[in-house]
């Protein structure tokens, strides 16, 4: 019973809070009729996005309170109209998202009115039809409940509790499906069309290919950097070392033997660059232990105590997405160590069907931003080139939970 009055008086709310968008679209349909005849005549086309400006912003508070009550976003699936030019105006005329606004204004409009009367005014009727017992015989003569006029006390005795059951009957069964039905009706015909679904596709794909060719660009350019600055110059000073150890072998060995020394550990010092610059394309411990080894060896190097969660029982992924999950989680570690000022962290590494799901947790102090040079940028940036999403939760004072889903399918 008390779920039942809730779900009723939420339904009940959300009908009322229909009027901010109802009212307003009937004002627009009033002057639908004068808009349509200046655009037959080509008078009006150029101001129609001047016109579609309201309906869209109308359109867009609708959303969201859909949005709200179906626990689903819905996307806004156009851009601002913007402009009176002819040609702006022809494109919001072949535009199906106006049509659609237009729909919803013809459906949402004085339904929505009528509706919102009807679930606000169901509740104190009720309560009307409950008392009316009480003192219906000093209500003027002729009154009426249930459309029968009370006249002796049977007929109060009655009517009044027959009003009140059908009343409360339509608030329990029909105010919360006329709630339900605004809210998907709206999600129907204003969420975008599968054209602009795909079109923004297309767009994110495309941004994130572009993120991934830059990102792919700075990675060479630092490998290039790393062997030419690093790993080359160890080598050309080694080999003038043995040049000249070769030339003052004969007269002073025990120099030759000095630059011999010198030249080997100059080779030793090249390997380990080169070593450095292997690890960060495609770390060997990933191929030696798989990702939960890798994983756990991470952890163990860290100052605060890491909890992992890795299953090693799970079938290995892409080499591109085993080398990106360490990257983050190595890249979140160093933030946790650097930035947060955390007692303890956590790991979690979960295949879910066709996703990878990588969650790391610290319980620092928060307050994480991209724009400050974290390392966060840089993940999202090596996540969205393989088409995967980054979310970052990091309130002030109570820590940061940092969630990747990397595409693992086949």
């Amino acid at each position: 019973m008390r779920d039942a009055l809730i779900r009723t008086k939420d339904a009940t709310i959300y009908l009322v809070g229909g009027l901010r968008t109802a009212l307003p679209a009937i004002a627009g349909l009033c002057l639908l009729p004068l808009v349509a005849f200046l655009t037959v005549v080509m008078v009006g086309v150029p101001w129609l996005p001047e016109f579609m400006r309201p309906v869209r912003a109308m359109a867009n508070a609708e959303r969201r309170r859909a949005s709200r009550a179906l626990g689903r976003e819905i996307a806004e699936p156009y851009a601002p109209p913007g402009g009176t030019s002819f040609p702006q105006g022809m494109l919001v005329l072949r535009t199906p998202s106006t049509w659609r606004d237009l729909t919803w204004m013809v459906l949402h409009g004085l339904p929505g009115l009528l509706l919102a009367v009807l679930s606000v005014g169901l509740w104190p009727s009720t309560l009307f039809s409950l008392t009316l017992p009480l003192w219906w015989w000093a209500a003027p003569e002729g009154s009426q409940s249930a459309y029968i006029t009370l006249d002796s006390w049977p007929k109060a005795l009655t009517m009044p509790f027959v009003q009140a059951a059908v009343n409360i009957l339509i608030l329990w069964l029909l105010v919360p499906r006329f709630a339900r039905w605004q809210a998907r009706m709206a999600e129907a015909l204003l969420k975008p069309t599968s054209h602009v679904s795909l079109a923004e596709r297309v767009e994110q794909l495309t941004e994130t290919r572009a993120e991934a060719l830059e990102a792919h660009g700075a990675e060479l350019r630092r490998i290039e950097r790393d062997l030419h600055d690093g790993t080359q110059a160890q080598l050309v000073t080694s080999a003038l070392r043995l040049g000249l150890a070769d030339r003052r072998f004969d007269k002073d060995p025990d120099e030759a033997r000095k630059l011999f020394l010198e030249a080997r550990e100059g080779i030793e010092e090249a390997l380990t660059q080169l070593r450095t610059v292997i690890r960060g394309i495609y770390p060997p411990i990933l191929s030696d232990r798989g990702l939960p080894g890798a994983i756990r060896a991470l952890a163990a190097g860290q100052h605060i105590p890491v909890t992992v969660d890795v299953s090693s029982a799970e079938s290995r992924v892409p080499a591109a997405v085993e080398a990106a999950a360490y990257f983050v989680v190595a890249e979140a570690l160093t933030n946790v160590a650097k930035h947060s000022r955390a007692t303890e962290a956590l790991v979690s590494i979960r295949r879910h069907e066709d996703h990878l799901r990588i969650i790391v947790r610290d319980d620092g102090g928060g307050g994480a931003n991209e724009s400050q040079g974290s390392g966060l940028a840089g993940i999202r940036r090596r996540v969205a080139a393989l088409d995967g999403t980054t979310h970052v939760a990091s309130p002030l004072g109570v820590g940061t939970t940092l969630e990747v889903e990397l595409p693992c399918g086949s």
